[in-house]
């Protein structure tokens, strides 16, 4: 494998040709330089280049490199290049050897899988990992049977190889030969036709006698001179689906939280329309005049705003709309429908996508600042989906990826969503004095608005910019709504019910419906402006937890073997199967996320029952459901967590029995929001025991000037927990957190220490009470409020009013078989985090 560049200097007329001369460089640990020069000599064919033993070992491939690993493509080995010629594109000029255009087509680094090269090119099989900008992954050389331990030749004849694509996340089954539509060059845009007409590259040193090969020239498309932009496209839509498609041949895209904009230029202006043809081009003005600079083109994609995480933020898209700052938007394309004035509809999508990906290339800087390519996943629907939902994404777009261009809803386009997310029709609105509360929705029906329930939350200032001059535009004093569950003009005590024409579309996200077809936990995302409220989709009317063909769906996440016995019979009643859990998850759930959402947690799992196996699961496991949240703790693989009905309804059907948070602030694991007193009365003691317990607690902790809050454990015992602040002026650290809840448990346990411990050890426990303090640290946990236990009879942690904690209280009452009828019933810690108080002061007065 000992490079050398006799032959290529050989070959060469340095005085003729503008290619380096070059010299062999000195050896480097393995790995280097890559590239890919594409060559129009004779026939059109690509430079494949590795950097090895301090020369470019080069292979002229027949065809473009195609990410599908069932292409293989013929790679003849050729003479070793200099490092320099890593950045030669331009003209060989007629009669030297290799005459014609170079074009330079991908360029980045590599480095082979294993580390003995010298031997993999002995043995004929080059394995590498390619990151360019084009291709990246793993690749693999191949040298063909008849050639193997043959020396190089210098003649005519070459060893010949094959160039692999290898099976991995930059796999794209199905791209087939997409990428021979890429004529653009990565180091300056060029096209072929382009480095052919640069008088520095083709004019050579002195004549030659041999007649220069044919100019490439452009093609029909890109030598196009519109007058004016294209007339609108009519756009192809997606079909929901549950989950993204599997197989060959689907690519999967992630789905934008924006608005839907297509972009024809020509003429030097550019025109902007929305999903249905109006235009919208002076509403984004610099888009508008960065893509009057763009080439004759028509583009199908997604205007966004992006957050500080570089992730689409639809909230700040119309922020930056109504306040006209429009300058940081973003566009994102995807397909291609017209280059030039040639129809590239009927194109396969990988051709277009290739198509697309070329003409961005292409593109000046200063016009390309605003416009991204947005490139596709071959690899499992599901996994894409997976990390799309752990990144707060919105969901995946999965297309066939030989499939044409076609208006309207496809089954070759589908969506699949990470949770609930759906645009309704406004009917009307609330407020308290001058304050905006609540939207009142609901969804178009036979004769009016079928109410849909109230959207609570989501209304930053200036989101309410836009929206309340917007409600107050089409006021009127009749209700939109029609049918038994219309809504009366009457409100909450203070509140005010104001009705609108049904003409606005909100955009919400939800947590799915309710069983009588209201959403729940509704959150505004911002008005669709570019869509009708004759256009929006109608919502389920029954409830959520449904049969799809024999299968069980709640929440949108489908249940297998929802007949599997989870927990026995159990003294006369009926077991309770995997259905009841969930639909228990489900009706539940505006309890249960309050004290779990968006917090690391950790799950008792016992997927044959409480009598199989029972085990921990805290980090994400292979084939976790793509509803589950991923929260990063520093030092540890990240932790599942919850945020919404589906998540809670996904852990049921992984057979997840018990929830124990963290006891910290939503979406920061590093700050603590509450303390957790565990009472855990030793063996032989009574339950009242434990009651009188908590008092003393309450008791001390109220002194403290502390709000104590108490509820069952799903066992024998009670937890007494505090909301404590977490703002930046009253955050308290985990270790102080810890230290007070010792500081109040040794205090309780000095006053009476025949009646509680705070030892750990059974021994000492001796007909005391153990007051747990252990639950305030980082990474502990307790079990949450309305969570099941994994232990005979399915009883729940079930949140009380401090009434209720008296003689008589039963702790077994409380059990998923109950659990219907006690959620009709207040919630006694409704108020639970609005009471939180700072603990600083309490540190002050135990000495912590």
């Amino acid at each position: 494998m000992r490079g050398e560049l006799e032959t290529y200097r050989k070959k060469r007329r340095f005085d003729d040709t503008p290619e380096p001369k070059g010299r062999k460089a000195a050896s480097k640990a393995l790995g280097g330089r890559y590239l890919i020069q594409r060559h129009a000599s004779t026939r059109l064919h690509y430079d494949f280049r590795i950097e090895a033993d301090g020369v470019l070992k080069s292979w002229a491939v027949t065809k473009a490199p195609s990410r599908d690993p069932h292409v293989k493509r013929l790679a003849v080995e050729v003479e070793d290049h200099p490092l320099d010629y890593g950045g030669f594109e331009g003209t060989i000029p007629g009669g030297n050897y290799g005459a014609g255009t170079v074009q330079m087509w991908d360029v980045g680094s590599w480095s082979p899988q294993e580390p003995d090269l010298a031997a993999a090119f002995k043995r004929g099989q080059i394995k590498m990992v390619l990151e360019g900008e084009r291709l990246k992954g793993k690749w693999a050389l191949i040298r063909l049977k008849s050639d193997r331990g043959k020396p190089q030749r210098t003649g005519k004849q070459r060893n010949n190889w094959l160039l692999i694509k290898e099976k991995d996340a930059f796999a794209v089954d199905g791209e087939g030969d997409a990428n021979m539509e890429i004529d653009a060059s990565v180091a300056s845009g060029r096209t072929m036709a382009e480095i052919a007409d640069g008088r520095k590259q083709w004019t050579s040193s002195k004549p030659t006698g041999r007649k220069a090969p044919p100019k490439p020239k452009a093609t029909k498309a890109q030598a196009s001179h519109a007058k004016r932009p294209h007339a609108f496209v009519p756009i192809q839509l997606c079909q929901a689906v549950d989950h993204p498609p599997g197989g060959a041949g689907w690519a999967h895209e992630i789905k934008f939280d924006g608005y839907r904009i297509q972009i024809a230029t020509g003429g030097g202006r550019a025109t902007l329309r929305t999903r249905k043809g109006l235009d919208w081009s002076e509403r984004f003005p610099e888009l508008m005049a960065d893509a009057g600079k763009w080439p004759d083109v028509v583009l199908d994609g997604e205007v966004c705003a992006l957050a500080e995480d570089a992730s689409p933020d639809f909230s700040a898209l119309q922020a930056a709309l109504s306040d006209g700052e429009t300058g940081d938007l973003v566009y994102f394309a995807f397909d291609l429908l017209f280059e030039g004035g040639e129809d590239l509809r009927d194109l396969p999508l990988s051709h277009r996508k290739a198509r697309l990906q070329a003409v961005l290339d292409r593109l000046p800087k200063a016009a390309a600042k605003r416009v991204r390519f947005v490139d596709h996943f071959a690899s499992s629907g599901k996994a894409v989906l997976e990390s799309a939902c752990r990144m707060d994404l919105e969901g995946v777009i999965s297309k066939r990826l030989d499939a044409p261009y076609r208006a309207g809803r496809s089954t070759t386009w589908v969506k699949s969503k990470c949770r609930g997310r759906d645009e309704v029709v406004i009917g009307g609105w609330t407020s308290e004095g001058a304050r905006f509360r609540s939207l009142i929705v609901g969804i178009k029906d036979k004769g009016g608005l079928r109410h849909l329930g109230r959207v609570g939350t989501g209304f930053g200032q200036s989101m309410l910019k836009t929206l309340l001059p917007a409600l107050k535009a089409v006021e009127t004093d009749r209700s939109p709504f029609v049918g038994k569950e219309a809504p009366k003009r009457t409100s909450a005590a203070g509140q005010t019910v104001h009705w609108v024409k049904p003409v606005l579309v909100a955009e919400v996200e939800h947590g799915g419906y309710t069983d009588g077809g209201s959403l729940r936990q509704a959150a505004f995302k911002g008005l669709r402006e570019d869509k009708a409220a004759k256009e929006v989709d109608a919502a389920p009317q029954a409830p959520s937890s449904v049969v799809k063909s024999g299968k069980l769906v709640v929440a949108g996440v489908t249940i297998s073997n929802p007949d599997k016995v989870l927990w026995p019979a159990h003294d006369g009643e009926d077991p309770i199967t995997k259905a009841d859990l969930v639909r228990y998850y489900e009706a539940a759930a505006e309890r249960i996320l309050p004290h779990v959402a968006d917090r690391p947690i950790s799950i008792i799992r016992a997927p044959e029952g409480i009598g199989g196996e029972q085990f921990f699961q805290r980090h994400a496991m292979p084939g976790s459901n793509p509803r589950l949240k991923l929260v990063d703790v520093k030092e540890r693989k990240p932790y599942v967590s919850i945020v919404d009905v589906g998540g809670l309804v996904a852990i049921g059907q992984a057979g997840g029995l018990e929830l124990h948070p963290w006891g910290c602030k939503p979406g920061d694991p590093e700050t603590p929001d509450q303390i957790t007193f565990d009472l855990d009365p030793d063996e032989g003691l009574d339950f009242a025991d434990v009651i009188a317990a908590s008092r003393v607690v309450k008791a001390k902790l109220e002194s403290l000037g502390l709000p104590p809050f108490v509820k069952t454990t799903g066992g024998k015992g009670l937890h007494v927990v505090v909301p404590i602040k977490a703002d930046a002026r009253s955050a308290v650290s985990w270790e102080q957190n810890k230290a007070f809840a010792k500081a109040v448990s040794e205090a309780i346990r000095a006053d009476g220490p025949d009646r509680f411990t705070t030892t750990l050890a059974k021994k000492a426990r001796g007909g005391k009470i153990f007051i747990d303090y252990l639950r305030n640290g980082r990474m502990a946990t307790a079990v949450a409020p309305w969570s099941p236990r994994a232990r005979p009879g399915a009883g729940i942690a079930f949140p009380l009013s401090w009434g209720q904690v008296r003689a008589g209280l039963d702790p077994k009452a409380f059990t998923i078989r109950t659990a219907p009828a006690l959620l009709k019933k207040a919630d006694p810690w409704a108020g639970f985090r609005d009471a939180a108080v700072s603990l600083k002061p309490g540190l002050k007065k135990m000495g912590v």
